[in-house]
């Protein structure tokens, strides 16, 4: 009888809630008229006014109920909000039926209660409320009665937002084979509530004890904001306990819309790594972006393609796709297109697509003359350092000449703002790649002087997750079955997640005025050898015994420290607590740059390397190529100089 009962109210249509709400709005005249005087009913005396009465109120509700959309709704899925909006539609009838009520008692209705329209209200927002709400409620009931689905007992770390919309995703669908126990959160305010009939039953430190009398299979980290610290705390916790382990994606994956809010999945080594989420000032970078023509060169690679997905969402005239390899552009071009044919995008930019090496002067004025572009990111670049030091002159002729060819262009042809990417191996170098981004640094800073126009420069280090970086090295040979290969036991970097870093560059593109390097917080360093035991450990291996770390020893032109601070530069805080800015920057341009920038791309044509070396000593200060790459040992520990460095540069 139930499963009848519910598969009819299931196969209930928009015109059947019409014609049932009407019903129960023709009869909820005479139920509030009923209650008003206690049953004492007199149909002679009010017939006629309650008929009409009842028609008025009929039309009036009905047209406020298909004015919220109410008929165009699948209410399957009803929640909260299509009871508030039911609530406040309510309150707009309940207003429109006293007016009306008022207009026609002085002439029809002088019997009738001045309290009928009020009761009545409430009688239909009940009635009415309790039908709509009786579908999701037989959806919960069938799905438990079709079928049996063996599910794992979960605790949920966070009983925030995220944390409950997970649960009610799973009270849902039981299918996911998931059954919410508990809740764990750090909040003492929350203990011992009930939040959707589960209860909080401690902090981070109670899961072993919580594990064990709850027969726990499972935990979720339901905490897309919080730190990486906080991940990898919590996680210790829950790999002592012996339960399995998994998160909810970070804000920053969630934003970007690759991934929603319930996607459940492993614990990754990004989520450990994890920051307080940027406050980017979207309406600084919206009035840079908006109705303009942006060009991305190396747009395929790992920062250039998530400026664009950025960039999508503020809403330019027309994305140019710049990159040398076919492959990487033709993915980000059909990841932005699929975006772009979403029937609910507003403003969809147009994307173009241009395959050219940027050394190519020829190839890149086509571009130009055919997109003219309002504002340039240029994010294309030779970054791994050992080959680049094995070949020099590929270093020069595509991060500086590449880089001089697109200034010459962009002032020629009028660009208003160029946001160049930068590296922090551009700070006291050792090695080509660092030393040939800080000469491109330099030609930057000397357009943005001769032609006072918005050309910046933004400094940052690792990105996590970028193609041929430590992190997926490291994966693949995690899934051959080991070693896992670290240079040197102390070499430490900086790392960022893509999203982040491009959000920083946004933020610097809009605040420059041009002449300016700004350099991104990239947090504390973090040891290299550290990670790698991290990602074992992640993988479900165990360091030492089922997979082995070896130590290789430095690379060509790798430092043990990467720098984020040249001496002579003076840097000043910026209106974002994220970015310094180095106030000097164009002073130390040297006057000769644009000779031995002739003489570094005639050397690298004629392939001299030692010819490079000599011409990058002469115009990179601090620039040390390291002929002697034994593993030296140092004294200082970069965390609290950096730190300190960054408060101090920081404080207002």
């Amino acid at each position: 009888m139930f499963s009848i009962l519910s598969k009819q109210l299931l196969g209930l249509r928009n015109r059947h809630f019409l014609l049932i709400d009407s019903a129960i709005f023709l009869i909820t005249p005479f139920l509030a008229l009923f209650l008003r005087l206690d049953g004492a009913i007199d149909l002679s005396v009010y017939q006629s006014g309650l008929l009409e009465v009842s028609l008025v109120f009929l039309v009036l509700k009905l047209g406020v109920l298909h004015a919220f959309g109410f008929y165009r709704r699948c209410w399957k899925y009803a929640g909260i909000e299509e009871l508030q909006q039911m609530a406040i539609a309510t309150i707009a009838a309940i207003l429109l039926q006293s007016l009306a009520f008022t207009g026609l008692q002085q002439s029809l209705l002088q019997n009738l209660p001045r309290s009928l329209p009020l009761l009545d209200g409430i009688l239909s927002f009940l009635l009415v409320a309790g039908f709509h709400f009786s579908i999701p409620t037989a959806d919960r009931l069938a799905h438990r009665s079709r079928a049996f689905f063996r599910r794992d007992r979960v605790l949920i770390v966070g009983a925030g937002s995220a944390g409950v919309a997970l649960v009610k995703e799973m009270q849902r669908n039981p299918s996911l084979g998931l059954r919410p126990v508990a809740f764990i959160d750090d909040n003492p305010a929350k203990l011992n509530l009930r939040i959707r009939h589960l209860p909080v039953v401690g902090d981070r430190h109670s899961i072993p004890e919580v594990v064990r009398s709850l027969h726990i299979r499972k935990a979720i980290i339901a905490m897309p904001t919080v730190q990486g610290s906080v991940i990898r705390e919590i996680l210790d916790i829950c790999q002592k306990a012996g339960v399995q382990t998994s998160t909810l994606p970070g804000i920053h994956e969630i934003l970007n819309g690759r991934v929603s809010l319930g996607k459940v999945r492993e614990v990754q080594i990004e989520d450990l790594l994890r920051r307080e989420p940027i406050q980017m000032d979207t309406q600084q970078v919206s009035e840079l972006i908006q109705g303009k023509r942006i060009m991305i060169t190396g747009a395929g690679g790992s920062i250039g393609s998530e400026l664009c997905r950025q960039l999508l969402k503020f809403s330019p005239s027309e994305l140019v796709l710049i990159g040398h390899g076919e492959n990487s552009v033709f993915n980000i071009q059909q990841e932005l297109e699929k975006v772009a044919g979403n029937p609910n995008a507003q403003n969809i930019p147009r994307i173009s697509t241009f395959i050219a090496d940027i050394r190519f002067l020829s190839r890149l004025e086509s571009a130009f003359d055919q997109f003219r572009p309002n504002i340039i990111f240029h994010a294309a670049a030779h970054k791994h350092v050992p080959l680049m030091e094995a070949n020099s002159p590929e270093a020069i002729t595509n991060n500086v000449q590449g880089t001089k060819n697109l200034l010459d262009l962009s002032l020629r042809y009028g660009v208003d703002n160029f946001v160049m990417i930068s590296t922090d191996k551009a700070v006291n170098p050792t090695n080509i790649m660092g030393a040939s981004k800080r000469v491109a640094e330099m030609l930057v800073l000397q357009a943005a002087r001769k032609s006072k126009k918005r050309y910046v420069a933004v400094r940052f280090g690792n990105v996590l997750g970028s193609r041929g970086s430590v992190i997926p090295t490291f994966k693949r040979q995690i899934a051959e079955g080991g070693p896992v290969t670290v240079t040197h036991p102390e070499v430490c970097r900086y790392f960022m997640t893509i999203p982040e870093a491009v959000q920083l560059v946004l933020q610097a593109g809009a605040i420059g005025q041009g002449g300016e390097v700004f350099m991104l917080d990239m947090g504390n360093p973090v040891k290299i050898v550290d990670l790698a035991e991290e990602l074992i450990r992640l993988s479900g291996y165990e360091v030492g015994k089922t997979m082995e770390v070896v130590f290789t020893g430095l690379r060509p032109g790798e430092k043990l420290f990467e720098e984020l601070f040249l001496p002579g530069e003076q840097y000043d805080a910026t209106q974002h607590e994220k970015l310094l800015i180095v106030t000097n920057a164009t002073r130390i341009v040297p006057e000769k740059l644009d000779s031995i920038v002739e003489a570094l791309c005639r050397a690298a044509l004629r392939n001299e390397p030692n010819e490079i070396i000599f011409l990058l000593e002469q115009v990179v200060p601090g620039f040390k190529p390291q002929y002697n790459l034994a593993p030296v040992e140092v004294n200082r520990k970069p965390e609290s100089a950096m730190s300190l460095q960054w408060s101090y540069l920081s404080t207002p």
